[in-house]
């Protein structure tokens, strides 16, 4: 494993046993191997039952793999050495309910191995940063689930990780909220930490994400920028043509025209493609039945109409 990454997962495999014996087998990962740069924010997405838990569990050291390699800056998953670099904010955080916000730090500062005095130090800065300095010392039995959220976050950055693993870090957080924690992870990320962001709200992934992977029934579907994952999907064009509607209605016939409608003597047609050369074919009909082409449009592709045309095509496990 290279030093230089701060995650590496080398054909990761994880099999659960079931039944009399362990006769049943569940392969939550089917070798699982990517890399996470030092410095980015990477997105790890997929649906319920992915094998995204599992993976993540592996890499903290909670669960073991049963076979195949993995590190977290330069050291074993699962050695003190990494665990000690790391933040954590689990999707359920815990608190008990008699804590405030100070003694919760207090309190998970102390189980990072961190003096008393450097916490109450770095507190009020931190609770500022995610917007909790005001509610400080409320009950935790008076927050809302978005502010045990950002309570979550400020634990995770007591200890000044290198490595930072975010389960669903703007769950139950309103618009607002979900600002305030993107522009805490872009200064995160500024100052150099590396992120590993789990979440289901893939507008969030979008705007902060580096980088995504998508992971569906244990198997790696895709990795890489953003950009690269919004390409994946079917080619989406809107067009305004003027020409014969006979002609223009059998230069379409073979790319199945959604939403066809004529005004002012102009054809609007929303058709799809797998590849760019499809509609290039397609252009080629239309000029040779002598449609004019006023106008092609491609529709912008979300991550998360990405995502699910990518889970949608993906083939069975089963």
């Amino acid at each position: 494993m290279s030093n230089s990454a701060a995650i590496e997962a080398h054909e990761l495999h994880k099999i659960y046993r079931q039944g009399w014996w362990g006769r049943r087998s569940i392969h939550a990962l089917g070798g699982v191997s990517l890399s996470v740069a030092r410095g980015e924010i990477f997105g790890l997405l997929g649906p319920n039952g992915a094998g995204k838990t599992t993976f993540i569990k592996i890499l903290l050291g909670i669960i073991r793999r049963t076979r195949g390699q993995a590190a977290l800056l330069g050291s074993n998953v699962g050695s003190r050495a990494s665990r000690l670099k790391i933040g954590y904010l689990p999707e359920h955080l815990r608190i008990p309910p008699h804590h405030n916000a100070y003694s919760a730090l207090d309190l998970y500062g102390q189980m990072s191995h961190l003096p008393l005095s450097t916490i109450r130090a770095k507190r009020d800065a931190l609770l500022a940063s995610v917007g909790l300095l005001e509610r400080a010392r409320d009950s935790v039995k008076k927050y809302s689930k978005g502010m045990l959220q950002r309570l979550g976050l400020a634990q995770a950055l007591l200890h000044d990780p290198e490595l930072i693993f975010l389960d669903e870090p703007t769950d139950g957080l309103d618009p607002v909220g979900r600002s305030h924690v993107r522009n805490v992870l872009n200064e995160l990320k500024r100052q150099g930490r590396t992120i590993f962001l789990n979440s289901h709200i893939l507008q969030e992934v979008e705007l902060v994400c580096d980088r995504v992977a998508i992971l569906d029934q244990g198997q790696l579907r895709f990795i890489g920028p953003i950009a690269e994952v919004t390409q994946q999907a079917a080619l989406e064009f809107q067009l305004e043509l003027r020409g014969a509607q006979e002609s223009i209605a059998a230069a379409l016939a073979t790319c199945q025209p959604e939403n066809l409608a004529w005004s002012d003597g102009l054809c609007r047609v929303t058709v799809r493609f797998a590849e760019v050369r499809e509609l290039d074919a397609m252009i080629d009909r239309l000029r040779g039945a002598e449609v004019s082409i006023v106008g092609v449009a491609r529709r912008r592709v979300s991550l998360e109409d990405a995502f699910l045309t990518m889970i949608a095509n993906s083939p069975s496990l089963l």
